[in-house]
């Protein structure tokens, strides 16, 4: 084997230029697919990252009023509301592949929210537990988070994020400072963010709606001080966090599940569920993947075309070195011999550009990267899977040229010119 290896490159070392030549078509094919993969797999998590966010793998479970999200300030009021329990709670958070959960009070466009002149208009208010700025993925960035106190003695303090820290008081610092809910005066106690670093890019008006309210601005209090300036007996709504990002679906549909048993009206329109982000994100990945599957399929062709140079090259090998083949027969070498000698040469012909074309690839999907401001993920699989893929063309495709090689009539063949 080693040999035959060793008498390749010494073939292929010879004929330099036919060598590059015959490979080509294999560098091609094997490049066009390997930054054509590492583009699919750096746009999808792009688009993942884009619906998702920084990776905190929160799934928000809404109760609807049909097809829409319902709202007890626009919402019909005489209907009867489930009511969240800490049993509940502790069956959503014993749920498989759930870290933690938190239920909230919200109001979807928070208004009567004010710091002497300013106001924050079209943002959100929630009433949360203390658990759910670990569950959304957020930190205090300045300040202090709630306490056991601000629950249990019903305090009137207040977290904000930084667009509404931008709306109401631009520069000016506002821990300490008093706004007014509904008429009733608040403490800001903090400042929160989330923990990772992450910008929604915005690209249609259904992503304008989807992050413009949390762009406006959103103010936390306890849930326990909600009443004081809206209903007791309002709906929560649940915020889960995933242990990752592939079980976010099945999480929110289980979280679901389970809230919806404390609906005890069966003719009820009101159901809890998810906010499916994964699902949308995959959906515009596999219409991003469609696409580009096509484009590997039409880059394929080039490895067919270069697997038929392999073969035409090897025949001109073969007819090349008739003489050689037919004193090794002479002197005794077997078929089997001829035969594995020629397909190791056709199977390292097209590793070898296999090889490069892996190379060309990578440098191909950087440049790609750089000038379409595309991001890229190198694919692991991909490249192992070019590579030996290109091997079994040249084994494939080399097995004509071989078996021809192996089949001729040593006297025949010491007699050819």
């Amino acid at each position: 084997m080693f040999e035959n290896i060793r008498l390749a490159f010494q073939g292929i070392w010879s004929h330099k230029m036919r060598s590059f030549l015959t490979m080509l078509g294999i560098i091609i094919g094997i490049a066009s697919i390997i930054s054509i993969v590492s583009t699919i797999r750096g746009t999808s998590e792009m688009l993942k990252q884009n619906l998702i966010g920084a990776g905190n793998n929160a799934v928000t479970v809404n109760l609807n009023d049909g097809d829409s999200v319902y709202d007890v300030a626009w919402g019909d009021t005489s209907k009867k509301t489930p009511i969240l329990t800490d049993e509940i709670k502790e069956k959503v958070k014993n749920l498989d592949n759930v870290e933690n959960a938190s239920f909230f009070y919200s109001r979807t466009y928070a208004d009567g929210i004010y710091y002497d002149d300013s106001s924050l208009q079209g943002g959100k208010i929630y009433g949360v537990d203390s658990e759910y700025l670990n569950t959304c993925g957020y930190i205090i960035q300045n300040g202090r988070g709630f306490v056991d106190k601000d629950f249990s003695e019903y305090r009137k303090v207040v977290l904000l994020d930084n667009n509404a820290v931008n709306s109401m008081f631009g520069e000016e610092n506002p821990l300490g400072k008093t706004i007014e809910i509904k008429g009733e005066p608040f403490t800001v106690v903090g400042v929160y963010t989330n923990s990772s670093t992450y910008e929604p890019t915005i690209n249609s008006i259904e992503d304008y709606y989807t992050y413009n309210q949390d762009m406006s601005g959103t103010v936390l209090i306890p849930n326990s001080s909600w009443p004081i300036i809206y209903k007791y007996d309002e709906p929560e709504n649940a915020v889960v966090r995933a242990k990752n990002t592939d079980a976010m679906s099945k999480v929110g549909q289980k979280t679901a599940e389970t809230l919806n048993a404390a609906i005890t009206d069966s003719n009820s329109k009101l159901k809890y569920k998810a906010v499916d982000l994964l699902e949308r994100a995959q959906q515009q990945q596999e219409l991003s993947e469609s696409t580009n599957r096509q484009l590997i399929w039409i880059a394929s062709i080039a490895l067919l075309v270069g697997g038929i140079g392999v073969m035409n090259i090897m025949l001109v090998s073969v007819t090349e070195r008739t003489s050689e083949i037919g004193l090794k027969k002479a002197i005794g070498a077997r078929k089997n011999r001829i035969l594995f000698q020629f397909l190791t040469e056709a199977a390292v012909l097209t590793s070898l550009g296999g090889v490069i074309g892996v190379i060309v690839g990578l440098i191909l999907s950087k440049i790609i990267s750089k000038v379409a401001s595309i991001p890229v993920a190198i694919s692991v699989p991909a490249i192992v899977i070019s590579v030996v893929f290109s091997m079994v063309i040249g084994i494939v495709f080399g097995l004509l040229p071989s078996v021809k090689a192996a089949n001729l009539n040593p006297i025949d063949a010491l007699r050819r010119e």
